[in-house]
């Protein structure tokens, strides 16, 4: 679902915030299911999570390709998608560490709560962020120099 609406806009403008929110909906979601006994609302939780993930994924995925010069996008795609999947076997690890230890329900829950956090901070540097990315959306010709957006 997020996958379809982030596909039919018309711009970029707005997908870090997509970003930010994509992730604290995942984290919530998480948050839920961690201590769902309940097949049908895992399920819904699950599904909820999975609309997070993806709008979190393809949002910071289409503001990497945008910003980056067009000499240099293969490269550093290269590194996101290393730095991205490469990672997950050692959170996979932390992670199965954790739930060794104080059980999968509260391994998902800290978890979850880490991408909430990150959410919040991630948020609080979007206006670095904007600031940063500004002068190349000008000159891609995505926002015009005396505008608000941005």
């Amino acid at each position: 679902m997020s996958a379809v609406y982030l596909a039919s806009r018309k711009s970029v403008l707005g997908l870090e915030k997509m970003a930010y929110r994509g992730l604290a909906i995942f984290g919530c979601g998480a948050m839920a299911f961690s201590f769902s006994r309940n097949v049908t609302l895992s399920l819904a939780l699950m599904v909820v999570s999975g609309i997070g993930m993806m709008a979190v994924l393809i949002s910071c995925n289409t503001i990497i390709q945008t910003v980056v010069d067009e000499d240099k996008r293969g490269r550093v795609m290269s590194f996101h998608a290393m730095s991205t999947i490469g990672t997950v076997p050692f959170g996979s690890l932390m992670a199965g560490a954790l739930a060794a230890r104080i059980g999968a329900p509260w391994a998902v829950f800290i978890s979850s709560s880490c991408c909430i956090v990150a959410s919040f901070v991630f948020n609080r540097r979007l206006p670095a962020l904007r600031a940063m990315t500004r002068p190349i959306y000008v000159a891609h010709g995505i926002i015009r120099e005396d505008s608000d957006e941005g």
